[in-house]
């Protein structure tokens, strides 16, 4: 496979298989793609569209994304080897997370509307401004992540590790609703 350093792509619709390294990808539609065994190490993703890409054994080893589309991926058929990915922005609706070793990742200002994180390792991992409507989170490890300015997630505290996970008075329901309880303001 050929190696890629240090380029940056503008407004491009394909991409060919290859490792990419330091790379910066802006307002790329890779929207059904086939990454499949591609690698991006190092790199950062701008208004890119990404939605429904297929990233079978694809590497995302330290790679940002920023106000991208990233609707319907399947990220646990990525490589799981030295993943490590950060979300500002982004709209990750429909994708999944499933039983992933995604410890300490962001997900600053994303729309998680029903993203299944079922299983998934995410502590100390940070939702600040994100929306978790319908958000699918079950025996999963929440431990020490933040959840403060988070918004719509319902976790349930009896089928999740949430310990000395942060939350504000104001999203307390999140953690109730499963319990049939009325909270009064």
């Amino acid at each position: 496979m050929i190696e890629v350093i240090d380029q940056q792509f503008s407004s491009i619709n394909i991409l060919e298989r290859a490792i990419y390294k330091e790379c910066t990808f802006e307002n790329c539609d890779l929207s059904k793609q086939n990454l499949n065994s591609f690698q991006f190490i190092d790199c950062a993703f701008i208004g890119c569209n990404l939605s429904n890409s297929d990233i079978s054994q694809a590497s995302f080893k330290t790679v940002s994304f920023e106000s991208c589309k990233l609707m319907g991926i399947q990220f646990q058929q990525a490589n799981p080897f030295l993943f490590k990915v950060v979300f500002e922005a982004c709209n990750l609706s429909l994708s999944s997370f499933y039983s992933m070793n995604i410890n300490k990742t962001q997900f600053i200002d994303c729309d998680l509307s029903e993203v299944d994180f079922t299983e998934t390792e995410l502590k100390e991992s940070d939702f600040s401004g994100s929306t978790l409507s319908q958000t699918i989170f079950e025996k999963t490890n929440l431990s020490k992540s933040d959840f403060r300015t988070a918004e719509n997630f319902r976790i349930n505290p009896s089928e999740n590790n949430i310990k000395k996970a942060k939350f504000s008075k104001e999203n307390l329901a999140g953690l109730l609703a499963d319990f049939d309880i009325i909270i009064s303001q």
